[in-house]
């Protein structure tokens, strides 16, 4: 039977990826998904609003023209893009540090300001194609930050979970739990019990009815208990006015661009990591790869229209992620219903809205990001991997203490570290004869075993050389060659793992051959491919090597022509 297709088949490459070939008949399954989807991101959103000292409606902005964006650009069929506490926490410390005094009208321009040059930072990281560059950022970094914004945020929502004031100049963990504990006993009891039964109701039904939209029953109820009782008489604050209508076109605040630079780059870098990792995370076998670049465009296009719509610098969100794809999403038709649905929240339920209890946003956030808070995964870094883990336990530290902004550059910064560390180990193993040809050996043998009994020592490059391993590799081929005993005749040198020719590598091998020349050593490389070579004899000094037997096919003919 004919399959019914939509038609974006006939759309450019780069658009609207997962509609492509669209079968029509699961419309209804990408439709109820969204609808789904949508019950959790739009409160959830408003309430992340809030983390950044936003007004709500800028959240339910933010699931409107960036969700569409990522809806025609975005490779994963499932993800749902709004915002995060994260990205939350970070906008809001980076508003909160511009210097000087400014009105709430310039307050909001400066966040929209913000999410513009996230979408900036996020294009040109994508035209200069660094997407896999930044997804070198280390899980422990994320594990790190996340504590950090945890803990962060929960302290955040305290105040307003026990309806006590809170000091807007306190900052950091450690400054709002200090500005808390003497007002435990003016908290509000009417607030109090609010805050705890919606909470309670949120964790019973995420985990005990996790298909019914938590967020949206706990806000419905919050709403009903205003509007028919008089809780709000007894001390419950509710969020107030939010203004009915779509959001309109805002121009940036060019005077603040500077001071937001170093904000939007960390914001940036957040976005994308969190945005990659519920695609790769929620992506089906089925599915086309996720492409880090196509990521990139997608989501800083999205913060573009984020930022000239009034809204928050945009994210993949696992929660409403993962009630779309429980839900039965099948394309990005799933975002642009939870889009079409933040609309119609827009156009009709503002006076609705303005009866929602203060306490109850906080209950969602705290809810959101007792999760960020993952002692497993700090344990498992411990057991596993002790530099990453010290790396985590320093970002969180940091974000605690110094700043989450701050945090999140220094653990990028201790991740490149890490990186660099890697990569510029010697790339050389000792390669041992068996009865299926030859192998490397594992990293913890020495390089001496390479030595044949015919004095032949036998090594393996794991790679090509480049500036940072080349000076490593040939330290340790020249110390390996002179701490055997007896002194091997000739070296040989496996490059089959050598893909691209490098100057670093000309480089090398010249002074190795110098240097083992000296000592009555021969250099021999083996098995480098016809392709890296061909490259390599452009060099004349390669080639005269080459013509003088410095290079054989393979490790075995290295060895027989060696062996007399």
């Amino acid at each position: 039977m004919r399959r019914a297709r939509a038609k974006g088949e006939g759309l450019p490459a780069w658009v609207a990826p997962s509609l492509r070939s669209y079968d029509r008949r699961l419309i209804r399954y990408d439709v109820l998904a969204g609808l789904a989807a949508g019950t959790v991101v739009i409160p959830q959103a408003m309430a992340y609003a809030t983390i950044a000292d936003l007004p709500v409606q800028v959240g339910l902005y933010t699931c409107m023209l960036p969700m569409l964006a990522y809806a025609l650009l975005g490779g994963s069929h499932s993800l749902s893009l709004s915002t995060t506490s994260t990205i939350a926490v970070l906008s809001g410390s980076t508003i909160a540090g511009l210097p000087g005094d400014r009105s709430a009208d310039e307050a909001l321009r400066a966040a929209f300001t913000l999410t513009l040059l996230v979408g900036c930072f996020l294009l040109l990281m994508r035209l200069f194609r660094l997407g896999a560059l930044v997804e070198q950022i280390s899980p422990a970094t994320m594990t790190g930050v996340k504590i950090g914004v945890g803990l962060t945020v929960a302290a955040s929502q305290l105040p307003t979970l026990l309806g006590v004031a809170s000091d807007p100049d306190d900052e950091g963990f450690f400054g709002r739990i200090a500005d808390l504990v003497p007002q435990l006993g003016d908290l509000d009891l009417t607030t109090t019990v609010v805050s705890i039964a919606a909470v309670a109701a949120l964790l019973v039904l995420r985990r005990w009815l996790p298909a019914l939209p938590g967020p949206l029953i706990v806000a419905t109820v919050g709403i009903a208990l205003v509007a028919f009782t008089d809780v709000e008489d007894r001390g419950l604050a509710v969020i107030g006015s939010v203004p009915a209508g779509l959001p309109t076109p805002t121009m940036p605040l060019w005077g603040e661009v500077a001071a937001l630079v170093p904000g939007a780059v960390a914001i940036a870098l957040m976005a994308f990591m969190e945005t990659v990792l519920v695609a790769r995370g929620q992506r089906q076998r089925d599915e086309q790869p996720v492409d880090s670049d196509r990521e990139l465009l997608a989501n800083g296009i999205a913060a573009i229209a984020g930022g000239l719509s009034q809204s928050m610098p945009p994210a993949g969100g696992f929660s409403q992620s993962a009630v779309n794809q429980r839900a039965g999403a099948r394309s990005q038709l799933a975002g642009v219903t939870t889009a079409a649905l933040a609309v119609a929240v827009a156009l009709l339920l503002g006076p609705v809205l303005e009866d929602l209890p203060e306490a109850v946003l906080a209950s969602m956030v705290l809810v959101a990001v007792v999760g960020l808070v993952s002692v497993p995964d700090l344990m498992e870094l411990f057991r596993i991997d002790r530099p990453c883990f010290w790396v985590a336990v320093a970002t969180a530290v940091l974000g605690l203490t110094v700043g989450l902004l701050e945090s999140v550059l220094i653990g990028v910064i201790l991740t490149l570290v890490l990186v660099l560390r890697e990569t510029s180990r010697s790339q050389v193993r000792p390669l041992l004869r068996t009865v299926d040809g030859w192998r490397p050996a594992p990293e913890a043998e020495p390089a001496t075993a390479g030595l044949s009994a015919g004095g032949q020592l036998i090594l393996h490059l794991d790679q090509s050389l480049y500036t940072g391993n080349a000076r490593a590799t040939q330290d340790a081929v020249l110390q390996a060659a002179l701490s055997c005993d007896p002194r091997p005749r000739v070296v040989v040198l496996e490059c089959v793992e050598v893909q691209r020719m490098t100057l670093p590598f000309l480089d090398t091998v010249r002074e190795l051959e110098a240097d083992l020349t000296a000592d009555g050593i021969r250099l021999v490389l083996a098995a480098l491919g016809p392709e890296v070579e061909a490259v390599a004899r452009r060099s004349a000094w390669f080639r005269a090597f080459a013509d003088d037997g410095g290079v054989a096919p393979s490790v075995a003919d290295a060895v027989e022509r060696s062996a007399g």
